[in-house]
């Protein structure tokens, strides 16, 4: 008997409390990262900078970069009840057979010839249903995060219009790109019901790939619109560095990121081994010197250097594996199924609460599943951070043997008065939820004060 053979049978059995059990975890969840916004909060009441940040950022911009940071705070609070409040509806209130059932019904009423009477199908209307309702039950949150905080702090650039539009394109797009993979991953499971793990993590690898490559050609450009870097001091310092390191530099766009928010940012795409296209926002055009644009750049090029992206998909690829490794012992698990009220039969029933299907509807399992695997998503959240900010001191450390030390410290703390990003931060907090480390953290690893006495 195989290990996946003895957890199914350790976890299929009626007497698990299955309801109780993921509420317990959901509450848990909640519970440790008000937490973790609690500690932040608490680290937001220190009236000092950071010591490696005296003297680099005056008061007036520290003090709203921390009343902006509290702000974000209370936000991710009501944010989370919210969550929290509508996780609790659909578990007490069988919401999840009653959305299964409702996909079924509004699909009988379309003409034969454009349904197929399967799981799959299914599966797709439910998680269209669910979409849909999803969208409109963030609708408030989203409006006030844009229009009201956002706002207040002088970044928000949307229209009511744009943020309309960006929605409805976003949703189309869901639809018309994730239909068609959801299909493909939920027939992977119908065709190889016993042993489905490692199609399963290549067609995921494949999708990651495809993603690369489609995504910043034809997906963000129906957003934003790209331009290509005039000609000039700019560009040619760029391409020098380029040809310095040997990165294969293919074009140089500027996004209209300010038609949206005035953040900055800067990245490159391109999948390994392949030519990249490097993206600045043009608020980092507009409010920075040539020479720190480039220092950003030199850190970008440091992830290619390092190989960075090749590790997270390897990274990304273990993840998957442990995870469906998991689910092959949970994604037919009667009790699990039974408890939300999910039986396998030969019928529906008209009970709107209670639904028989003829076989295991594999999407219902797998979001079962992701509530059972909250206390392990946690450990992979710090450890996923764990690995990106070494990158990035990683990518740093790249920057400043170029001798790029200095320019990117200048860079860093510009990026960080003009995005009004929290200056003091609470470590647990940060481990959680920093993919990047502080500004502080940063600048000690370069030895910023070190670089500056020396020159």
């Amino acid at each position: 008997m195989g290990f996946v053979d003895v957890l199914q049978g350790a976890f299929d059995k009626p007497s698990i409390p299955w309801k109780t059990i993921i509420t317990g975890f959901t509450v848990a969840q909640f519970a440790f990262e008000t937490y973790l916004t609690y500690r932040q909060y608490v680290a937001l009441s220190k009236k000092t900078l950071p010591p490696v940040l005296e003297g680099e950022i005056d008061d007036e911009t520290f003090q709203k970069s921390e009343a902006y940071a509290r702000a974000k705070s209370k936000f991710s609070i009501v944010s989370n009840i919210s969550s929290l409040v509508q996780n609790l509806i659909f578990i007490k209130f069988d919401v999840l057979p009653k959305l299964w059932n409702l996909g079924n019904v509004l699909a009988s009423y379309l003409p034969s010839k454009l349904i197929a009477t399967s799981t799959i199908a299914q599966s797709l209307y439910f998680l269209n249903v669910l979409t849909a309702l999803s969208t409109f039950t963030s609708l408030p949150l989203s409006y006030y995060q844009h229009f009201v905080l956002e706002e207040k702090f002088g970044f928000n650039k949307l229209t009511i219009k744009l943020w309309i539009t960006d929605m409805i394109k976003s949703n189309l797009l869901g639809l018309l790109i994730g239909t068609p993979v959801l299909y493909l991953f939920l027939k992977i499971f119908e065709v190889f019901p016993s042993n489905f793990l490692w199609y399963i993590c290549l067609f995921v690898l494949v999708v990651q790939i495809l993603a690369l490559t489609i995504i910043p050609v034809l997906i963000m450009p129906l957003f934003n619109k790209f331009t290509p870097l005039d000609d000039g001091e700019l560009k040619t310092a760029i391409e020098q560095l380029a040809k310095k390191v040997g990165f294969p530099l293919d074009k140089i766009f500027v996004v209209d990121g300010s038609k949206r928010s005035s953040h900055s940012n800067a990245y490159f795409t391109g999948l390994p081994f392949t030519s990249k296209r490097i993206v600045l926002y043009d608020t980092l055009v507009n409010d920075s010197t040539t020479d720190e644009i480039v220092a950003v750049l030199a850190h970008e090029i440091g992830h290619w250097q390092k190989s960075h992206l090749l590790r997270m998909l390897a990274f990304s690829e273990t993840h998957i594996f442990l995870v469906f490794s998991l689910f092959t012992a949970a994604y037919q698990n009667n009790s699990l199924y039974n408890a939300f009220h999910f039986f396998v039969g030969s019928s529906t029933s008209t009970d709107f609460s209670k639904v028989i299907t003829p076989q295991f509807p594999v999407i219902i399992g797998f979001l079962l599943f992701n509530d059972l695997l909250q206390p392990l998503d946690c450990l992979s959240t710090f450890l996923t951070n764990l690995v990106s900010r070494a990158h990035e001191y990683q990518s740093d450390a790249y920057a400043k043997e170029l001798g790029y030390a200095n320019h990117l410290a200048r860079a860093l703390i510009n990026l960080q008065i003009k995005n009004l990003s929290t200056m003091n931060v609470d470590p647990l907090y940060s481990s959680y939820h920093y993919s990047h480390p502080t500004l502080a953290e940063r600048l000690i690893a370069i030895e910023y004060k070190n670089e500056k006495k020396a020159q």
